[in-house]
């Protein structure tokens, strides 16, 4: 859900950024301390497929945000909360930089939602649905829809903390499409997961998040 530039208050995306910026602070301090040098082309690989993934999009709320699917999800499964954040806010930049695709005075709060809170969100269902013992597939599908509403709940506050839209008719539009575009991502996460169990890509990616 990538937010433009001129929507969010000061107070919020400065707020944003600072959260931002410390958590990617950490993720390099951890990244520089357990990553091998081989991650990172595969952390390449999985930014350029979440890039990909991202470009289509769709306005929303009189283009004060974007529905698309995110990606967050298999980032986190396969390398770690840590490391998807890097991936992710590499996407997201990029997007902003190059595509005008976010804001730039919202790229904090636009890291922070899809590249911090997405694969969180995702990273922790997960390990309740692995002590519940219940299948991968459905472990895949039900974090992938529960990071992108979890987005869609946090850009919703934002926008309404900014005086954008009330926080009503934000989280009943937000949630509203993002929990049908989060059915699309724990669809699409269960497939990439499958595909990489089978491959040496995961086997890289495990010793990553090892």
């Amino acid at each position: 859900m990538h937010i433009p530039d001129g929507i969010l208050d000061p107070k919020v995306w400065v707020s944003a950024a600072a959260v931002t910026g410390a958590v990617l602070y950490k993720s390099v301090k951890y990244s520089q301390r357990t990553l091998e040098h081989r991650a990172v082309p595969v952390m390449g690989a999985m930014a350029a497929f979440i890039f990909a993934a991202q470009m289509i999009n769709f306005p929303l709320l009189g283009a004060a945000a974007s529905g698309h699917l995110i990606g967050a999800a298999v980032c986190a499964i396969l390398f770690g909360f840590w490391p998807s954040t890097l991936i992710m806010s590499t996407v997201v930049i990029i997007q902003a930089v190059m595509f005008q695709d976010g804001g730039i005075t919202a790229l904090g709060a636009n890291i922070l939602n899809m590249a911090i809170v997405a694969p969180a969100a995702a990273a922790l269902t997960h390990k309740l649905m692995q002590k519940l013992s219940l299948p991968g597939s459905v472990s895949a599908i039900v974090s992938g829809w529960v990071s992108v509403v979890t987005v869609a709940a946090v850009g919703a506050l934002e926008l309404a903390l900014s005086g954008v839209v009330s926080l009503q008719l934000a989280m009943s539009t937000l949630l509203f499409w993002h929990g049908f575009i989060g059915i699309g991502e724990g669809l699409i996460t269960a497939v990439v997961l499958q595909f990489a169990i089978r491959s040496s890509f995961a086997f890289a990616a495990k010793e990553m998040a090892s």
